[in-house]
């Protein structure tokens, strides 16, 4: 195994998903403990484009299984860095939701699918972060949901449909 650390101290945020990935690998296949891992991760969600591909690639590949099993050294660190980690997993939960309608009416179901693991990844994870600063972000972002929508420009808005879905699934984190 080769010495994979952050190259940069500013990676960007393909370089961020690359080095999610090998150490998602590595930690997989018994190569990094948990809190090896976590203090590498740690390092990497320092910066936007860190934490931004850290969890692009973290919720999205089925085959990491890092955020299913959540050890406890990695939610310390999650919330540690707090308000930023709440931040981007609501916002994936979000964009999941929504695409998980999208992904249905296309009768993409494979797609569909992805979308919801996403969404359960989220949901488990913010029942396990800070509940004031879950709670407090939640609040925000439903108070802002007129003006988001499934465009990283927020110019295509979310539907009704896909306001109430999203709700549905942020009260599953009450659950």
């Amino acid at each position: 195994m080769k010495k994979k650390t952050i190259i940069s101290q500013d990676p960007s945020f393909i370089q961020s998903i690359n080095i999610a990935n090998d150490w998602c690998k590595d930690w997989d296949d018994d190569l990094l403990s948990d809190e090896v891992l976590a203090d590498r991760i740690k390092e990497l969600i320092k910066t936007k484009n860190g934490i931004r591909g850290f969890f692009a690639y973290a919720l999205s590949d089925s085959k990491c299984t890092l955020l299913d099993k959540l050890p406890s050294s990695l939610i310390f660190i999650f919330r540690e860095r707090g308000g930023h980690v709440v931040e981007i997993t609501i916002k994936n939960l979000f964009m999941s939701s929504a695409q998980i309608l999208n992904h249905q009416k296309a009768k993409n179901f494979e797609y569909a699918e992805r979308s919801n693991n996403i969404s359960e990844r989220c949901i488990n994870l913010l029942k396990e972060l800070d509940t004031k600063l879950v709670t407090k972000e939640i609040k925000k972002m439903l108070s802002e949901i007129d003006n988001m929508g499934n465009s990283f420009d927020n110019q295509v808005k979310y539907t009704a449909e896909q306001k109430n879905f999203i709700r549905e699934k942020i009260n599953e984190i009450a659950q």
